[in-house]
């Protein structure tokens, strides 16, 4: 399986009741993606994914419950708690022209608009509707940046490169000891 045909939009969380469903974290700006999907692929840690049919998709406080033809009972639901949920690319909707997927923001190079490089983005965290990009310094320090367009000044995917101008002192919080 060829990674980059796959985003990853969730984790499942636990099993909800006992027929089976289970309950996801959503990664995506909007959970409602998960009533357009017919099949996902949910991968265990150390696992290849594994291919599942969506039957039906339903609500519990904002996060989505689905119910997935090849699980049947609780115990099964149980044994994905903690998978990642996948699905392909060619099965997003379409995206707008200036939109960027998360999962394609990790690995870029960071500069700041003088052309030094910050280092790359490892992982993108959202708390509380907040995105934040964590990048891997020089020196292997961690920089933690509000992806905010006061500070996100160009992004460019298929170039590989972010450009951000930080705010005053937020680099030398991670970078001076």
């Amino acid at each position: 399986m060829d990674k980059s045909n796959f985003v990853i939009v969730g984790a499942v969380s636990k099993p909800h009741g006992l027929k089976g469903e289970i309950c996801v974290k959503s990664y995506t700006d909007s959970p409602f993606l998960f009533q357009e999907l017919k099949r996902i692929y949910l991968r265990l840690p150390d696992r290849f994914p594994k291919r599942y049919t969506v039957e039906s998709v339903r609500f519990n406080r904002d996060r989505p419950l689905l119910s997935l033809q090849e699980i049947r009972g609780r115990d099964q639901a149980r044994d994905l708690a903690g998978a990642e949920v996948l699905i392909r690319r060619k099965d997003l909707p379409e995206q707008d022209a200036n939109e960027v997927m998360i999962a394609d923001l990790v690995g870029l190079e960071v500069f700041r608009p003088d052309g030094r490089s910050l280092g790359s983005i490892q992982e993108v965290q959202v708390h509380s509707g907040q995105e934040i990009w964590v990048i891997s310094g020089a020196k292997g320090e961690e920089i933690l940046l509000p992806a905010v367009d006061q500070f996100v000044l160009e992004i460019d995917v298929r170039a590989g490169r972010a450009v951000v101008e930080p705010p005053p002192g937020l680099i030398e919080l991670y970078t001076n000891p």
